[in-house]
């Protein structure tokens, strides 16, 4: 992941797109910040899964940010925010598919063995630890709540 970043880094510079440019440079600050808080905490380095979880969380801010541009008349930021939304989730595997993503809520709810409600939050762990970046957890938590109704 840090060398597919580190070369779209480059041809953003060749090609001195300044959105992209600015949005992979705030991509490889949040991994660097994730690097230096393991480091401090005594664990390895940053893997790909943690730089998808990092990618993943970026996206959920500027998701949130759009909307809150939005709401207060700032369509050109909000539109900045989707601009950097689009570059982030270049670099995510491509999501699972819907029918992808029930299988997996099934198959996690039998793994978990969750029997209700109350296993939610269980089965949305073990969802996120088996499929970063690769899933709307949003949707799934959905489905899952669906599933142990």
């Amino acid at each position: 992941m840090r060398e597919k970043i580190a070369e779209a880094l480059k041809q953003a510079l060749k090609s001195q797109d300044k959105r992209r440019l600015s949005t992979i440079r705030l991509i490889q600050a949040a991994i660097k910040d994730r690097d230096v808080a393991n480091r401090g905490a005594g664990k390895d380095p940053v893997s790909d899964e943690d730089i998808l979880a990092v990618l993943a969380k970026m996206i959920k801010q500027r998701v949130e940010s759009a909307r809150v541009y939005e709401e207060a008349g700032r369509l050109e930021l909000a539109e900045q925010e989707r601009e950097e939304i689009v570059v982030i989730k270049g670099f995510l595997p491509q999501p699972l598919e819907e029918e992808a993503v029930k299988r997996a809520c099934q198959q996690v709810i039998s793994d978990v063995g969750a029997d209700g409600l109350r296993d939610m939050g269980k089965c949305m762990n073990a969802l996120k630890e088996k499929y970063p970046g690769k899933m709307d957890f949003g949707q799934a938590s959905g489905i899952v709540r669906g599933m142990l109704r």
